[in-house]
């Protein structure tokens, strides 16, 4: 009952992660909210989560599991139904929109520095394996969240917003309950648990934290530019761009971790972390230079298969690195995908932003035979191939320094 409880709390991560990406169209239509205000939920939600990782992070080995995990997943519930709310409760829509964004935003920065711990302390064969599955439902959530939002506002219109937040919100509370009823692993007691200073400034640590920074970088510039990519790029319609971009990429990357959450005994974790940076590095190139709409398509579909685990992958070798290090170091980790995941959708953002006339735009426009902000936004996605291919290199480090680590200790 623990570890189904810790897959449905990362499927209520998925829908606080994306909900409001999907309403921010109906948004603007029905309260006239600007670029910049939506700008603003993302950096507002971005914010709430790392800083509760990074606050909560010295105290859940301190205080138990059960005691965050549970007012973490209520919040969540807590959160969505005062989105839904905000325009009856607050004369200023969009100040009750913050507020309920700052909630279940920390619900999910909770839940994130709490089920990965949770289900690594659990009893399991192959650890990577179950680490994987696990986190398969945050990609499955993914697409679930896209395809019934879309959907229920193609069919029913953008003024009934609040009905699909409100089903939405009946997930974490289904979730609370479970979790209630569920038995908690013990966390590390303090006397043999790792310290932070005796593995924060470890070689091994620090790039395992440039990796999943790099790592969530490569999965987040595919997951939230894919559709703008498809509609502005490639000329497709907004339901066709939402369905084949966003939606493509999450169901093969769900596809890519519940595979190896099913035969991850069978495979080496870590030369699967390497094929997966490079194969992301052919995709994001050929996204941005292919003139074939099939070929781009497909790409960013494949990224998703590719990134899959170079997230929670890190995890499970960091893990397996440090057993006794406690649930900091996730907490820490998750800090670092965030800024991360934040970070180079950003990065790729202002490249489009401002390269729109520049010579090698420009070039690239003629090259491909696009316009400049077709030939800006591939721009965009080649300067941001930096993200995989410095995942790649990290990962070949860390591959060599567990082999190190694993000849010293058959030595000694």
């Amino acid at each position: 009952m623990t570890r189904l409880s810790c897959y449905v709390g990362i499927f209520v991560q998925a829908i606080v992660c994306n909900i409001t990406a999907i309403l921010f169209i109906p948004m603007m239509e029905l309260y006239g909210f600007s670029y910049v205000q939506l700008g603003i939920l993302v950096a507002v939600n971005f914010i709430a989560q790392v800083t509760v990782d990074i606050i909560f992070s010295g105290v859940i080995d301190k205080i138990g599991y059960r005691k965050i995990a549970l007012p973490a997943i209520f919040c969540g519930f807590i959160g969505l139904v005062l989105f839904a709310a905000s325009p009856l409760l607050f004369d200023n829509v969009f100040l009750g929109i913050v507020i309920s964004t700052i909630i279940f935003a920390a619900s999910s920065g909770l839940l994130e520095i709490m089920v990965s711990p949770i289900a690594n302390a659990l009893p399991s064969e192959n650890k990577g394996a179950s680490m994987s599955l696990m986190h398969s439902f945050y990609a499955w959530g993914t697409v679930a969240t896209i395809v019934i939002t879309t959907l229920f506002i193609f069919l029913f219109g953008g003024k009934y917003w609040q009905v699909i937040v409100l089903f939405w919100s009946i997930v974490p509370l289904i979730n609370f309950f479970m979790f209630a009823n569920s038995p908690f692993p013990e966390t590390i007691p303090e006397g043999t648990a790792h310290t932070v200073r005796k593995i924060f400034f470890e070689p091994f640590y620090i790039i395992a934290l440039l990796a999943i920074f790099f790592g969530a970088g490569t999965e987040l510039v595919m997951a939230q530019w894919s559709s703008s990519f498809m509609e502005k790029a490639l000329n497709l319609p907004k339901l066709i761009g939402d369905m084949l971009g966003m939606c493509g990429f999450a169901l093969m990357m769900a596809f890519g971790r519940t595979y190896y959450g099913i035969k991850g005994a069978q495979l080496n974790l870590s030369k699967v972390l390497i094929l997966g940076s490079g194969l992301s590095i052919v995709c994001y190139v050929t996204v941005a230079l292919s003139p074939v709409t099939w070929l781009n398509i497909l790409a960013c579909a494949v990224t998703g298969l590719a990134a899959s685990l170079l997230w929670p992958g890190t995890l499970v070798i960091s893990a397996n690195h440090f057993p006794l290090a406690g649930a900091w170091m996730f907490a820490i980790l998750a800090a670092a995908g965030d800024i991360g995941g934040a970070f180079a959708p950003w990065l790729t953002g202002m490249i489009v932003d401002y390269t729109r006339e520049s010579p090698v735009t420009n070039a690239l426009s003629n090259m491909l035979s696009v316009s400049g902000e077709q030939a800006g936004m591939r721009l965009g996605i080649l300067v941001a191939t930096l993200f995989p291919l410095l995942a790649l290199i990290f990962h070949i480090i860390l591959n060599r320094m567990r082999k190190k680590h694993r000849e010293e200790v058959d030595e000694g």
